[in-house]
């Protein structure tokens, strides 16, 4: 099939490959606009723009398709399908109706549950025990299109939000390149999504990656695995005689009690309810390591407060 590829993040590249290697015709690639990046700020080209150059595909990267001219551009390509992975962009319904066969999404989450910018990390944040990977027809509403193929993925109680990125990023790939052959035989039924069972992950704020450890202990875990690696769930203490930040990575639950915030022994800490034992931390301007290894630089915490 002649494929329009449509996407910017190191998630989207093994589908781009998939599709690749599966012999479809990828006739162009859309990706978010050079970033300038590091000390330097230098332009840096996305994962998905350096994949392109390397499998030699024509590359583009409008700023939005608000131009007519942009949308002119794409539907002058004549793509069959296009396939859309964490590309960043809206697109415009000139842009979802040029290819013949539509637009392709994939969507990391069990659809209509977590509709929006950041489902991987909603699920997980929110306690859930499943969630899937999703091949959509795209549609103007925001993640409502029909669903094609569905590949459910259970969510262990201690995985982070990583991990279950790196699970979806493979198994996704794999059931694009499944949708695309159903696709091109005319045989991809899609089923609309139900009414019922709809929520929305919104983007993670800043502001929300600071633990509270008021709240219950199996909370606080989810919220830790729910923002790592990356935003990182965060708390303060002081070492040295200032507020340093930790980024918690890992945690486990554990017995004790006390004051919210307190912590009991090693990097066990209190919560509203129960106790969070930090198991690996990033300390700031430093790198990640076991709580073993950062209490050897600070010695013994009990009794301090962290916030």
């Amino acid at each position: 099939m002649k494929v329009v590829f449509m996407g910017t993040p190191d998630f989207a590249v093994p589908t781009l490959t998939e599709i690749v290697m599966r012999g479809h015709e990828v006739i162009a690639c859309y990706t978010r606009a050079p970033k300038p990046a590091g000390r330097g700020q230098a332009e840096r080209k996305s994962p998905v723009h350096e994949a392109a150059e390397g499998f030699g595909i024509p590359v583009f990267t409008p700023r939005n398709f608000r131009d007519p001219a942009e949308r002119a551009t794409f539907a002058a390509l004549g793509a069959e399908t296009a396939v859309v992975v964490a590309y960043g962009l809206i697109l415009p319904i000139e842009v979802l109706e040029a290819p013949e066969k539509g637009c392709l999404n994939l969507h990391g989450s069990l659809l209509p549950r977590w509709r929006g910018a950041a489902p991987i990390q909603r699920a997980i944040m929110a306690g859930d025990q499943r969630t899937a990977v999703s091949i959509m027809k795209m549609e103007e509403g925001l993640d409502t299109g029909p669903v094609g193929l569905v590949e459910e993925i259970p969510i262990g109680p201690d995985m982070t939000a990583g991990e279950l990125h790196d699970e979806m990023m493979w198994r996704g790939a794999d059931l694009m390149g499944r949708a695309l052959a159903a696709l091109e035989r005319d045989a991809l039924v899609f089923t609309p999504q139900p009414q019922e069972g709809v929520t929305y992950a919104q983007k993670i704020e800043k502001a929300e990656s600071r633990i509270d450890f008021s709240k219950p202990a199996h909370e606080v875990h989810n919220h830790i695995r729910g923002l790592s690696p990356f935003p990182g769930a965060w708390f303060e203490i002081e070492l040295g005689g200032k507020p340093t930040r930790i980024k918690a990575l890992r945690s486990q639950y554990a017995d004790g009690q006390g004051r919210p915030g307190k912590i009991l022994n090693g990097l066990t800490i209190a919560c509203g309810a129960g106790a969070i034992r930090i198991t690996h931390v990033q300390r700031e301007g430093k790198g990640a390591m076991d709580a073993q290894a950062f209490l050897r630089g600070t010695g013994d915490l009990a009794g301090i407060e962290v916030g």
